[in-house]
């Protein structure tokens, strides 16, 4: 009795987590899973059960090809950029200069700044009749005059896009220091100082010292990343609301635009999007080795 009683011990302190997951993570799911499988009018009412009706709905839609290859160019461009910068700016706020802890310090403002409010800022730089943006642009006479199609850089996809991958970069990129960083000030400077006594240059001290003991740190900050900007939604969304059509849309936004009068349908882009993610943190684990790591 002693031993089952010490055993139970830690239940109760561990059941308001439980119970917390399974009230905001887990039940969202059921119900999401619920809803995919049933057939629900654009008001709200639910009209009984539409089996996988959504689900054929939603591989019929002609825009969903192309809002999935676009979402993999968003996920691989701004991981990509993100994590080659923050590697590059990490390594110089790891060594000592005048100022560098106000530098460390101004890091945090992106990174603490609401990503819709970033997002409605930049929608705002980027108006084409009166945006700062476009505004210093004809000034340094790059843009010959605004409110015309040259300077309409949110209302033509491809330029869109680039300047959403631009900010998705700029809110993705302080955590990506900070995360590169603590990996950075956990190797000994001892194993610099034995390698440079033993004629190591700096490159050589680079790549079989740095990055292998970096390694750690930066699969858990691509791996977060990878899922943070596959999620992403206020960027996209505020600043153009994935349009023209879905043209600048990524699958999480196209679940929302699918919502306004498909609600089952887009729960069953809910269900993708939950399937991809897990299959993609299942590939990136097996693919990285992490047991490897932690061990």
């Amino acid at each position: 009795m002693t031993r089952l009683a010490r055993a139970l011990g830690p239940v109760p302190w561990l059941l308001p987590a439980v119970a917390l997951i399974g009230l905001v993570v887990l039940w969202p799911v059921v119900v999401l899973f619920k809803t995919s499988f049933q057939n629900i009018s654009p008001d709200g009412f639910v009209n009984g059960w539409a089996g996988l009706g959504n689900f054929r709905a939603l591989f019929a839609e002609p825009a969903l090809l192309s809002v999935v290859l676009r979402t993999v160019v968003w996920v691989v461009v701004v991981v990509a950029i993100t994590m080659v910068l923050g590697l590059m700016l990490a390594q110089l706020f790891n060594v000592e200069f005048p100022g560098r802890k106000a530098a460390r310090w101004a890091l945090i403002a992106p990174w603490a700044a609401s990503v819709m409010m970033t997002s409605l800022i930049f929608r705002w730089a980027l108006d084409y009749t009166s945006g700062p943006i476009n505004i210093l642009l004809k000034d340094l006479g790059i843009v010959h005059s605004l409110g015309t199609n040259q300077t309409d850089w949110l209302g033509r996809p491809v330029a869109a896009f680039i300047w959403m991958m631009g900010v998705a970069v700029l809110v993705s990129l302080p955590f990506t220091i900070y995360a590169l960083l603590a990996g950075l000030q956990t190797i000994p400077a001892d194993l610099y100082e034995a390698a440079r006594v033993d004629g190591a240059d700096s490159w050589r001290m680079y790549r079989s010292i740095t990055l292998p003991l970096l390694r750690p740190a930066f699969t858990v900050a691509l791996l977060i990343n990878v899922i943070n900007i596959f999620n992403s939604f206020p960027i996209i969304w505020e600043m153009t609301r994935g349009q023209p059509g879905s043209s600048t849309s990524t699958t999480t936004t196209f679940m929302f635009q699918l919502k306004q009068a498909f609600i089952g349908e887009s729960a069953s882009m809910s269900v993708l999007n939950f399937a991809m993610v897990i299959v993609i943190v299942l590939v990136f684990l097996k693919v990285t080795r992490w047991k490897e790591q932690v061990n």
